[in-house]
């Protein structure tokens, strides 16, 4: 990042902590400041033409009050439905979370003021505002951010393939796409088709309608008694033993009486 982009960061940041007072956090900050930031980069680089004229940086910053407020809410909502293109991408379903005219007006006149000579790349701005972000104690809690030194290191050692070859694995790519979502409608025709015939085959099943029937057959209940009855004829009978008589216990013998016991 140019010291002039650095130093824009720095100054749209800190407008961060004044927008606080309207309830305003960090990211959604981000999203307004994004918001503003392509009206006004449009116009110093000479690219409103892809914006539709009455809807421009010019026509914003001609407002003051409740009625630049409700025109900013307005442009949000023409740019993201009926601008097309690029455009209508950035602000597709855009909404504002400023509540207070003073507030936009703020930040129409401080990003107007900077001086934008030398920093013409929007995306080096967003870049700064990010990192700013995901640095920021309250805010960047969880949040992580991937330098830009860091990202160029990634991608350098990475050969492009020239044009020729790029078409090519787009071209397989695409079939390959085509081809699986081909295959996926036909499993989904399968399992519509196998769901209804689930019942039906069962119920052919147990009437045994699936292979031809001999009538002299015997029935399948009658197959299985005689089954039945044949493995009980099989199996070994247990012997039972014989209950042996209880011997009777003999009498008690009687005891002698010893000399000196006797009664008397």
């Amino acid at each position: 990042m140019a010291a002039t982009t650095h130093d824009i960061v720095q100054k749209l940041w800190s407008l961060c902590h004044v927008l606080r007072d309207d309830g305003i956090t960090y990211h959604q900050y981000v999203a307004e400041l994004t918001f503003l930031l392509f009206l006004k980069m449009a116009e110093e680089t000479d690219a409103e033409g892809q914006i539709p004229e009455g809807w421009r940086w010019a026509d914003l910053k001609a407002k003051d009050g409740k009625a630049q407020l409700d025109y900013y809410r307005l442009l949000l909502i023409h740019l993201g439905s009926e601008a097309g293109g690029r455009v209508e991408a950035i602000y597709a379903n855009a909404n504002t979370a400023l509540r207070q005219p003073r507030n936009l007006a703020e930040l129409v006149d401080s990003i107007d003021a900077l001086d934008w000579f030398s920093a013409r790349e929007e995306g080096d701005l967003y870049e700064g505002l990010l990192e700013k972000n995901a640095n920021e104690k309250k805010s960047g809690a969880g949040q992580y951010f991937t330098p830009r030194p860091l990202i160029d290191a990634m991608v350098e050692p990475i050969p492009v393939a020239p044009e020729e070859e790029q078409a090519l694995v787009w071209d397989r790519l695409t079939a390959t796409l085509e081809r699986l979502e081909v295959l996926g409608r036909e499993r989904d025709e399968l399992d519509f088709h196998l769901a209804r015939l689930d019942q039906p085959s069962l119920a052919k099943a147990f009437r045994g309608e699936f292979v031809p029937q001999d009538t002299n057959d015997e029935p399948a209940s009658i197959l299985l008694e005689r089954i039945h009855a044949e493995r009980e004829a099989a199996a070994p009978k247990k012997k039972r033993r014989a209950r042996q008589p209880r011997t009777p216990k003999p009498p008690p013998e009687p005891q002698p009486d010893l000399p000196g016991l006797s009664d008397g």
